[in-house]
């Protein structure tokens, strides 16, 4: 008799993974192969906040890891939003160990506020699982977004009016030299939670993914089931496959940028206007949104409006002067030529 569809289904999802995992690490070995003391079996992390979605995802890493030879490690991070969170952590190590993970390890991080406080918590947790995957020389990073999750973050992208990129969602692979991989993108909530439960595994739910002062949390439990309700069941399955199609277009039009920028350029490497005017719209605004973040302008905190405001200095100017950007930098235009810098 096999396995319970729920945790079937996971493993599978897990297993494509880690399949992937090991090409990426032999292609790089053929381009640059490691000395022979680091020819160790590659090193695959989960992160795990202990609830049903990442412990489903570490008991798969569990049971599949050596099957393919594939070291299988975890990570939990210490917020310290909550009391008794180093304890939780703490927890979490002690399940993920009883796993037969190793190396398990606790990172606490401080929390800041610049973006409210989501974005300084998920800025923090990647912070510290960057620290982790070099500190172990992992290959890769397991996360446990599901379905779900995709959902929500599509519907939060429309809400800023950020363009098609916020409407792509998540990747399922993303980070330097692809070290984040979602294998749940396409498995609903439920069917984690059900793959905890036939597995007796113990899940911790983090009180904030109910608190109404998160916005999330509000969509999660307000805005999501009043669209079913007006909507009809499928609204997840429909927002996660704009995500995919969304990605996609995305995708294409972030090459054709890259291909365009250099024409765009004068010999000095800056941006003339003119030339700029003359590309389609989506294929110019992301080349500006490109060179504000070279400048020093946080991604996560450019937003449409912000890159409305520049492309009017290409095809409304009107001497106006110039524009202020997240990160201290400023557009202005001079000479035909469009300057990003930091001001």
């Amino acid at each position: 008799m096999g396995p319970h569809p729920a945790v079937a289904a996971i493993r599978l999802a897990v297993r494509r993974v880690l399949h992937d995992v090991l090409t990426d690490v032999q292609r790089s070995s053929e381009t640059d192969p490691p000395p022979p003391h680091e020819q160790a079996p590659p090193l695959v992390l989960v992160a795990c906040s202990g609830g049903a979605d990442s412990m489903a995802l570490a008991s798969a890493l569990a049971f599949e890891a050596p099957k393919l030879g594939i070291r299988a490690g975890g990570v939990t991070v210490d917020h310290g939003l909550q009391p008794g969170s180093d304890l939780r952590a703490a927890e979490v190590v002690v399940r993920l160990t009883a796993l037969g993970l190793a190396p398990v390890e606790s990172v606490a991080v401080d929390v800041g506020r610049d973006g409210g406080p989501e974005a300084a918590a998920r800025d923090a947790r990647y912070a510290a699982l960057d620290a982790a995957a070099e500190r172990h020389s992992a290959a890769a990073v397991l996360l446990g977004h599901t379905r779900d999750d995709q959902a929500e973050t599509v519907l939060l992208g429309l809400a800023r009016g950020s363009g098609i990129r916020s409407l792509s969602g998540m990747a399922a692979t993303s980070g330097a030299a692809g070290r984040y991989r979602r294998p749940f993108l396409h498995i609903d909530r439920q069917t984690a939670r059900k793959a905890c439960m036939v597995q007796s595994l113990p899940v911790w739910d983090d009180p904030h993914n109910t608190d109404p002062a998160y916005t999330r949390s509000r969509l999660r439990h307000e805005g999501l089931p009043a669209l079913e309700k007006a909507l009809g069941k499928g609204v997840v399955e429909a927002l996660a496959r704009t995500a995919q199609l969304s990605r996609d277009d995305a995708d294409a039009l972030d090459s054709w940028a890259a291909q365009a920028e250099t024409s765009v350029r004068d010999a000095t490497g800056l941006l003339e206007c003119a030339k700029l005017y003359a590309l389609p719209p989506a294929v110019r605004r992301r080349i500006v949104r490109r060179a504000a973040i070279e400048a020093g302008a946080p991604a996560g905190s450019l937003f449409a409006r912000h890159i409305e405001e520049v492309d009017r200095l290409i095809t409304g100017w009107r001497g106006q002067g110039a524009i202020n950007l997240p990160g201290k930098v400023v557009a202005q235009r001079q000479g035909g030529r469009l300057v990003i810098r930091q001001g």
